[in-house]
């Protein structure tokens, strides 16, 4: 076998929040290397339903799975109905995240333990169950892609709150532990931390404002996003990794 997978004919990949920009970048990319996606929305079933059809033009099999990764009977559902349509999915990219729609918090108490645990539950519990409900096929078939979708806010702390901010850092726990638990299953684990990506549902302000911010005087593109993931896929070699995508935001 190729130390670099270039086809991706024989895999199934699930990816949630593949009505968001990022989500969407990331199946149109796996697509293009034959892969078969199962693509998770939650609220957007006419994006998810334009992707698919898109996705379907490229030759490939593809479904739209709709759940609210806010509700753990709900991600055990989505897997369940995955696994019936396409088999096991060997690749899964734990995209969807969520912020509440709160940017730009003060003080700690201006946010309710509900919040912070809800915000947590949606960031990183559900992309744990996930994880946990499509290892064992992966650890079977030796070969398995598990990728998180992180921010920058968990190395500097963001810009929007403290309850998005250690949710997002609380998956790089998880990517280290699962890298080392899986490494030698053929299963690499792997994240990528975006800093204020275009056409995304994350952006505290506008375009022109955020720009000044990223030493190179823009905003990222999702397809930008999407080719780090699509590199962690290929790379058997690349595991227990967060990489930033930011503009230079963040020096690592």
């Amino acid at each position: 076998m190729s130390v670099v997978q270039s086809d991706l004919s024989q895999h199934v990949a699930l990816v949630t929040g593949a009505s968001g920009g990022i989500g969407k970048a990331t199946c149109l990319k796996l697509a293009e290397m034959g892969c078969n996606i199962a693509a998770h929305y939650n609220t957007n079933v006419e994006a998810a339903e334009i992707l698919v059809k898109g996705l379907q033009r490229k030759g490939v099999r593809a479904e739209a799975f709709q759940a609210d990764l806010n509700d753990y009977e709900e991600v055990r559902k989505l897997h369940k109905s995955v696994v019936s349509t396409f088999g096991h999915p060997s690749i899964l990219f734990n995209n969807a995240g969520t912020t509440l729609a709160q940017h730009g918090l003060k003080s700690a108490s201006d946010v309710s333990i509900e919040d912070f645990e809800k915000t947590w539950r949606s960031n990183c519990g559900s992309a744990f169950l996930l994880t946990q409900l499509c290892v064992p096929a992966m650890e079977t078939s030796k070969w398995g892609r598990i990728i998180f979708c992180s921010s920058v806010a968990a190395f500097n702390g963001g810009v929007v709150g403290p309850h998005y901010a250690s949710s997002k850092s609380a998956l790089h726990g998880l990517i280290h532990w699962l890298a080392g638990a899986y490494s030698q299953s053929g299963i690499t684990v792997n994240g990528v931390a975006p800093a204020l990506i275009q056409d995304t549902a994350m952006l505290p302000g506008s375009n022109e404002e955020l720009a000044k911010k990223i030493p190179i005087g823009r905003l990222g593109k999702p397809e930008e996003v999407a080719e780090t993931v699509i590199w962690m896929v290929k790379t058997g070699y690349v595991t227990n990794k967060v990489i930033g995508v930011d503009g230079g935001f963040f020096a690592q």
